[in-house]
């Protein structure tokens, strides 16, 4: 767990955002890259380096593989409206971004887990893959048998509220029932990512 903590942390001071809120500490102190050179001044980066960084910014805060990347951004493509944008919100659509932002979890390799641990329903019924894509209208919910456990306890008093924000408005939740609907499509402007998608969509599209 602690080189895990470590590899999280080096990877936010890489990326140049926090990806967890240990690495948030760390990223204030020390807000450069890691290793040696990390202060030094860097050569300006390529145009390929920064649509590449930009991609992988993304990808590490939903913590998705390369290939579910690509397959989110080939869907992305079909759909009406900015690529970048469909992008974004179909991959806020999976099962382990709404566990997230519903404060089930504090977070997202956290609500992976419990979505794989099979601590999660939708509609009722149990679903153990956090690439799930969740529908507007469905409901999530703690399995009843998985609510007294000291994590989901203290999701429910709200204690991961500090570090995640105010709730999506796309989110309808009852935080002390563990229970969250999707109510709608989230829009790109709600989601609370760090990332110029538009420079994603060119990563791929070169």
């Amino acid at each position: 767990m602690a080189n895990q903590s470590r590899r999280q942390v080096r990877q936010s001071r890489a990326l140049g955002i926090p990806l967890t809120p240990k690495a948030v500490k760390y990223f204030e102190k020390r807000p450069y890259g890691p290793g040696e050179h990390g202060r030094a001044r860097r050569r300006s980066e390529s145009d390929y380096a920064v649509r590449l960084k930009e991609k992988q910014r993304l990808r590490a805060q939903y913590g998705i593989r390369e290939a579910q990347m690509r397959r989110a951004f080939e869907e992305a493509t079909k759909g009406s409206g900015l690529t970048g944008e469909n992008l974004v919100e179909i991959l806020e659509m999976r099962l382990d971004a709404v566990v997230l932002r519903s404060g089930f979890a504090r977070t997202m390799a956290q609500a992976r887990q419990a979505v794989v641990h099979r601590h999660i329903l939708v509609d009722g019924k149990l679903v153990d893959r956090p690439s799930f894509r969740v529908k507007p209208g469905q409901v999530i919910q703690v399995k009843p048998k998985s609510q007294v456990m000291v994590p989901f306890q203290v999701a429910a008093a709200g204690a991961h509220r500090d570090v995640l924000g105010e709730l999506p408005p796309y989110l309808d939740v009852s935080l002390e029932k563990l229970r969250a609907e999707l109510v709608r499509r989230p829009k790109r402007s709600e989601i609370p990512v760090i990332c110029d998608e538009q420079l994603v969509v060119e990563h791929y599209s070169r």
